[in-house]
């Protein structure tokens, strides 16, 4: 197996249920030989997390902290059948990572055909880079139409540890496994994210290896394993917001 080099989808005690600072993330980060960290706050909506200020502040944050490299940005939330955000685009623009993904807290489940067109539609947004977590039975997908439009649109899919081993979710395994057999049609790549929420849980990936495994998608499909590649995936979604 290659050497895991990124894992872009954590949470610090801002996000208001996390309990650690960015520091001792970093730090973590280092002590588990990645090279590039990302720390993605809860936009408004989730209980407890930060404000519009908290994001508006992060150019003071140093991007290389204890040997780390450092993109911070939010997991935003998917807010109806619309796809609409819960941030504003100019803050948005702002963040060095933006994800997008459901949260029961800020949307209400609809059909299978109601979640997709909520799902295609933040995809299509020219702002958003990842969807976290689109396993969740409770919220049905049409994962081939997913699939194609993160194909399209220069979207990553995640595959959710913490989604993986969580009792919240219906049916995740089936559903990430489902997932994965669409995006492997089109030779599509996908992102592992651990969801951390704790230092401890950084890179922390070991359901979702299991998943890719079983799924038997190729190495060089996953891009947790170059930094490189990672970074010039988002220079290249820079380029076309900005066309």
């Amino acid at each position: 197996m290659r050497r895991i080099e990124l894992d872009v989808h954590t949470h610090t005690l801002a996000s208001g249920h996390g309990y650690g600072t960015i520091q001792e993330m970093a730090a973590a980060a280092g002590e588990k030989g990645l090279k590039l960290l990302g720390i993605t706050e809860h936009a408004a909506g989730i209980p407890g997390t930060c404000c519009d200020l908290y994001f508006k502040n992060l150019a003071v944050v140093p991007r290389d902290q204890k040997g780390v490299a450092l993109l911070l940005g939010s997991e935003v939330n998917i807010l109806d059948y619309e796809g609409r955000l819960s941030m504003a685009p100019d803050l948005m623009k702002a963040m060095d990572l933006r994800i997008a993904g459901i949260h029961a807290e800020c949307y209400t489940h609809g059909s299978k055909s109601q979640n997709t067109d909520a799902v295609i539609s933040a995809i299509s947004n020219p702002l958003v880079d990842v969807i976290s977590h689109p396993v969740d039975g409770n919220c049905p997908l049409d994962y081939e139409a997913v699939a194609k439009a993160a194909q399209a649109h220069h979207v990553l899919l995640e595959v959710n540890n913490h989604a993986l081993r969580g009792p919240r979710l219906k049916d995740p395994g089936k559903n990430t496994l489902e997932m994965l057999k669409c995006c492997r049609k089109l030779d599509l790549p996908v992102i592992m994210g651990s969801d951390a929420h704790h230092m401890c849980d950084i890179a922390n990936f070991d359901h979702a290896l299991a998943a890719l495994a079983e799924a038997e998608y190729p190495e060089e499909l996953v891009m947790n394993y170059s930094a490189d590649a990672f970074l010039t995936f988002l220079r290249e979604n820079r380029q076309r917001e900005s066309d």
